[in-house]
């Protein structure tokens, strides 16, 4: 390949990043929040951090956190109940903004989305300007700061947006990658969660230049399927292109208890009203799968999961609730207290009418 070929092929990927965002936007609707620590999410001693602002990250209060240990790090922490309809709106808003600038917009959650600004809409020169511009129009229009990664690939933009938080960004300019990633700890990189990091650092793998060093045969001889994505990955490389409008996989939801559920009465009680909230979801947008699974965490934190899979999709409400209270029974309950019930559908994409009033027809069948 010619240097101008190569030049050519060099993709201009943004990640943009939202500043805290949840928090964010209760401290931007609230000027009495402003300046001190917040998280979104309960209070409760079951509650759980769905996000916390900068000024209560500083004492270690982190997303996922448990609502007690946030507050044992930070007694000042303040609690607000998130608000997902306006979180949403939000969102929205944002991404109106990315689609005057580029068609290839692959949003990863409400307040994060890779953009290939190759060729945008506005012919500014450079993913640098780009970004910049981007981010200072959400400032303007949303009162919201925003972060961004600017590089080749989607995997170094995510990286890069990391590096100038909050409202900064960062580039990682072609040919930097492997450089880069050499001094990482393989915790920093994303996909890499704390279970693998444990079993790469038992490896002797602690950063990227560590796992550059390991051989393909033997990364998956470890690692299975994956070991092949850390290959690549150490090497600053990923083909993955920027999808718009990407499929979700599949739609749950789950819920922490504030007492524990003890009999089966409760526990089916508590299954039928996730099953709405999913089956909701799944009316809503026209999305129905083939496989539900149950999460149950114990309340000594024990956690197992439950998969049924079907060559039809399941049709309905009624449907749902029944596979999922099949597959908690597979479940020791009563024997210890549950603190958490969890109910997912996945094994889309989208069902045809034919196979959805297929599946009806069976389950009348069924019940008759």
């Amino acid at each position: 390949m010619s240097d101008s070929a190569r030049k050519a092929a060099i993709r201009k990927i943004l990640h943009i990043d939202m500043d805290a965002f949840f928090a964010s936007v209760e401290q931007r609707d609230n000027p009495e929040l402003r300046g001190k620590p917040v998280a979104v999410g309960h209070g409760a001693a079951r509650g759980v951090v769905a996000a916390a602002s900068y000024e209560a990250r500083v004492f270690g209060v982190r997303s996922a956190m448990p609502s007690t240990t946030a507050l044992r790090k930070c007694p000042d922490l303040i609690f607000i109940k998130p608000r997902f309809d306006t979180y949403r709106a939000i969102s929205k808003e944002i991404r109106e903004i990315f689609t005057e600038y580029t068609p290839l917009i692959e949003p990863a959650s409400l307040d994060e989305a890779y953009l290939d600004v190759t060729e945008n809409r506005r012919a500014i020169p450079t993913a640098t300007e780009t970004a910049r511009e981007i981010r200072q129009r959400i400032s303007d229009e949303t009162g919201l700061t925003a972060s961004a990664g600017i590089s080749y690939n989607k995997f170094l933009a995510k990286l890069a947006s990391g590096q100038r938080k909050p409202n900064g960004q960062f580039v990682i300019r072609p040919g930097a990658g492997q450089a880069f990633i050499a001094s990482l700890p393989v915790g920093k990189f994303h996909g890499v969660g704390p279970a693998t990091t444990r079993k790469m650092n038992g490896l002797g793998i602690f950063t990227g230049a560590d796992l550059v060093a390991m051989a393909l045969d033997d990364l998956t001889r470890h690692f299975g399927k994956a070991g092949r994505w850390y290959y690549t990955i150490a090497r600053g490389e990923d083909d993955r292109r920027v999808t718009p409008d990407r499929i979700r996989k599949s739609s749950g939801t789950e819920r922490t208890y504030a007492e524990d559920l003890m009999d089966l009465a409760a526990v089916d009680e508590a299954l039928l009203k996730l099953a709405e909230k999913v089956w909701e979801w799944c009316e809503k947008n026209t999305a129905f799968g083939r496989t539900v699974t149950v999460k149950v965490k114990y309340a000594d934190f024990e956690q197992i999961t439950r998969s049924h899979s079907q060559p039809q999709v399941v049709s309905s409400r009624d449907a749902l609730y029944e596979i999922s209270r099949m597959l908690v029974r597979r479940a020791p309950v009563g024997e210890k207290g549950i603190r958490l019930l969890g109910v997912t559908v996945s094994g889309f994409p989208l069902a045809t009418e034919a196979e959805m009033e297929s599946q009806r027809q069976f389950d009348l069948l069924a019940e008759s």
